[in-house]
């Protein structure tokens, strides 16, 4: 199963390390972290900046490498230099498990090996790690590629695996005091969409059938590690005992859901590009098992509960860090996490998973002083962790005791928008289905429209996109937007449809694309059975329509102006004609009864595209783009036309009863929007005068800006779709997404440059759709007209 995409995956870099550069930019550790992988080539002592930087020195002696190892390492270790003989570089990093640097012939890898000497039960089984880590790179999940692995301990004493050596920055201090605020999110949210994207994988798939011990993870969790806080107490604490009681009889029931985890996830078990805030690989994978999700979620989030008495202790150690986590929020991470996994973000027993991770922290800590204790610890200050252990179980046993959390107390289990259970499953599915098949094949789409320039094939569909539209029939991921079919409500399918509008024939793959979904709706709410004859092949994908409303000679934004009878007329604007599967248009049109009200002069007839009478005159640009995915938009002229009168959809002149506006294309829009905004933060690492551009602080406010408008004009779709709301909050709606997503899509070719208009880049012809867009429900003005209407039902005074 793959999962779904997040805007920081990128395949990892690998790069020759640069020595003796330190602070910002450059890499950083923990002495608890047990790195494998890490950046730059460290420096002897510690750099300047914010933070430290890797502490490295020669190997110790339990841990030598002779010239064997060297000789090992050439024959089985594919292009690991032969020349010079004996130049083997080799420098230990300061960790808890041993970890080398090594350096040949310009190559650079990390070597990760057991400790010697006697150590807790089932730990160090770097077997494991290079199992999961070769089979999570093969997945394109990133981790440092993993190279070979050595059962034999003749070589260097015990067993090892080598891997790739990954250039990037790992952050020692958890509060990142080093980064701006802007920075400091991106990054916490990139760890957090790329922990939601490892607990999104198959274990089956990933070829980890048996990597863990089976059903009841949580129950194995306390048992495994009260033993080995039992074999390596050196005092009695109550709390742990406590502590571990309470885990024991509070088991969720849920003890049986199994995902890939990694068991030790923080960011400082991530490295980062060197300037970007993308993950390019995750270390660290001694405790990964198959396990419940929430487990790693809790512990990457504990430190937003970290007890204030031991932020001192550990001080250069993950144990200790200079500032509160404020940004983002918990419940910021949280959100990020389940909508990445399609899952609602009322995490039932979520205090088991933050109590057990304190417990397991502090089950860590106090191996890692019996360590200590007979002279076998890699860290320099390991006497340390006896300190930590008492207040790590006393504020696990605190929130045992809470029904709620947020980094603030307050609690996040109200949804204002609650997804069904079915709504979070396809959106899950959709994500991974676009992840699956639609992005893969976006170039060759695209390729396909560009190579038939004006001839006549350009309208014809792509037959890769007739396979996908099979493909997403067969997963169930069809018609997702009639409720009466899907299953959705309104608000599910409107998260839908915000995801499908990240790529611009998505919506045609799931037969949920304007303007067939408006007229299917319409057909199934007001059509007769004879009617419905034209709705079964639409719902089928077997043809296309078009709507036919808009007049070149009047004002079309007041649809009472329309002029065109049913039997003779103009309309232009008439979306979708282009397409040669289209078969069916519905035709706003005038009837003769010109003394009925003006809102009952205008009937919606069933027009069959071959109508005698019917003619396609041209096709109509937007900004000089054709619109051909889509089906273009024409001009047609009807000449003494003639259908059946029971083509009449609801009774003649009742046109407006059933010309409601539809939210899905503003929904739809966001996922532009979304698109667009990656696009401009990928070139905004570009440079000028010396600097980044988003280190200017006119982009960095353009990136929050969009960012911000996006967001709102998302709640304001949420909003008018959750509650039905009458015409002026959806007037209001299709005033405030235009602008939003037009605003953000103009200031993303801005940052781009000379590239944003160029065919290179979607973002020219996303300008287009969207101004588009502000103009296909009326202007702003005459749209905004509700809210002077109704403001004035309102007023009592009489002037």
């Amino acid at each position: 199963m793959a999962a779904p995409a997040t805007p920081q995956r990128h395949p990892p870099a690998v790069a020759a390390a640069t020595p003796g550069r330190a602070g910002r930019g450059t890499s950083v550790t923990s002495v608890a972290a047990r790195w494998a992988g890490a950046g730059r080539t460290p420096p002897a002592q510690r750099g300047d900046g914010g933070g430290a930087a890797h502490r490295w020195g020669v190997a110790r002696r339990q841990h030598r490498f002779d010239q064997g190892s060297e000789r090992y390492l050439c024959s089985r270790l594919p292009g690991f230099p032969r020349q010079p003989a004996g130049a083997l570089a080799v420098r230990q990093y300061n960790q808890l498990n041993p970890t080398f640097y090594l350096q040949k012939g310009g190559q650079t890898y990390v070597l990760r090996k057991k400790p010697h000497g006697p150590f807790l039960p089932r730990a160090h089984k770097v077997n494991r790690e290079y199992r999961v880590q070769k089979a999570l790179f093969s997945a394109g999940f990133p981790v440092p590629e993993p190279l070979l692995y050595c059962s034999d301990a003749s070589i260097i004493g015990t067993e090892f695996y080598v891997m790739q050596h990954v250039q990037g920055r790992i952050f020692q201090d958890l509060s990142l005091p080093e980064v701006g605020p802007a920075e400091h999110s991106t990054l916490y949210i990139a760890m957090i969409e790329t922990l939601a994207l490892l607990h999104s994988f198959d274990l089956q798939s990933l070829g980890l059938q048996g990597y863990g011990r089976g059903p009841g993870y949580c129950r194995t969790q306390v048992s495994t590690w009260k033993r080995q806080y039992d074999a390596a107490a050196h005092t009695d604490i109550p709390a742990m005992n406590k502590l571990a009681g309470w885990l024991a009889n509070n088991l969720p029931p849920d003890d049986n859901e199994e995902s890939l985890i990694h068991g030790d996830f923080r960011i400082d078990k991530v490295i980062f590009h060197p300037t970007e805030a993308r993950v390019l690989a995750v270390l660290d994978w001694e405790l990964s098992t198959a396990g419940h999700p929430l487990a790693d979620l809790a512990y990457a989030t504990i430190f937003y509960f970290w007890p204030t008495s031991i932020k001192d202790l550990g001080q250069g150690t993950v144990l200790g860090f200079k500032d509160t986590i404020k940004t983002p929020s918990f419940e910021e991470l949280v959100s990020i996490y389940c909508r990445c996994r399609g899952i609602s973000t009322s995490l039932s027993n979520f205090n088991f998973f933050l109590a057990l991770s304190y417990f397991k922290m502090a089950a860590i800590s106090q191996g890692v002083y019996a360590r200590y204790l007979i002279g076998n610890a890699s860290a320099e200050n390991s006497h340390e962790f006896a300190k930590i252990v008492k207040p790590l179980a006393e504020r696990g046993l605190e929130l045992s005791k809470r029904s709620s959390f947020s980094s603030t107390h307050h609690s996040i289990s109200g949804e204002l928008f609650h997804q069904s259970r079915k709504g979070q499953e396809i959106l899950l599915k959709v994500k991974q289905f676009m992840k699956q098949h639609i992005y893969p094949a976006e170039k060759e789409i695209i390729k396909h429209y560009a190579g038939h320039g004006n001839t006549e094939e350009k309208w014809k569909k792509p037959p890769l996109l007739e396979r996908l539209k099979e493909m997403a029939k067969a997963e169930g991921l069809w018609n997702l937007f009639l409720p009466d079919f899907s299953g959705l409500s309104q608000l599910d399918y409107a998260l839908v449809a915000e995801e499908t509008g990240k790529c611009f024939f998505a919506p045609e793959v799931f037969n949920c694309h304007a303007p067939d979904t408006g007229n299917m709706e319409v057909l199934h709410m007001y059509g007769t059975e004879e009617q419905k004859k034209e709705l079964e092949p639409l719902l089928e994908g077997k043809i296309s329509s078009c709507f036919c409303m808009t007049e070149p000679d009047v004002a079309s934004s007041d649809a009472t102006n329309i002029q065109c009878s049913i039997e003779d007329g103009e309309k232009w604007w008439s979306s979708g004609a282009g397409n040669p599967n289209c078969k069916v248009a519905i035709v706003m049109g005038k009837t003769k009864n010109s003394s009925a009200s003006r809102y009952e002069q205008h009937s919606m007839i069933i027009v069959p595209m071959d109508t005698p009478g019917l003619k396609l005159i041209r096709p109509l640009s937007v900004f000089g783009y054709l619109d051909e995915i889509h089906g273009g938009h024409f001009e047609i002229h009807f000449n003494d036309m003639r259908v059946p009168v029971f083509n009449i959809i609801l009774g003649e002149g009742r046109g407006f009863e059933i010309a409601q506006g539809q939210l899905h294309h503003c929904v739809r829009s966001l996922g532009v929007a979304e698109t667009a905004l990656q696009i401009m933060w990928r070139a905004a690492w570009r440079g000028t005068f010396r600097k980044k551009l988003y280190h200017h602080g006119v982009v960095a406010h353009w990136v929050a800006e969009c960012r911000l408008s996006i967001e709102q004009a998302l709640l304001t779709s949420l909003l008018a779709g959750l509650f039905e709301i009458k015409e002026v909050q959806v007037a209001m709606t299709k005033v405030i997404v235009p602008r939003a997503v037009l605003k953000a899509t103009d200031t993303e070719i801005q940052v781009c440059g000379g590239a944003g208009v160029s065919q290179d880049f979607p973002l020219a012809s996303m300008f287009a759709y969207i101004w588009t867009l502000c103009l296909a429900d009326g202007p702003d003005g005459t749209t905004a007209r509700w809210e002077v209407l109704d403001q004035s039902k309102k007023l009592t005074a009489k002037i």
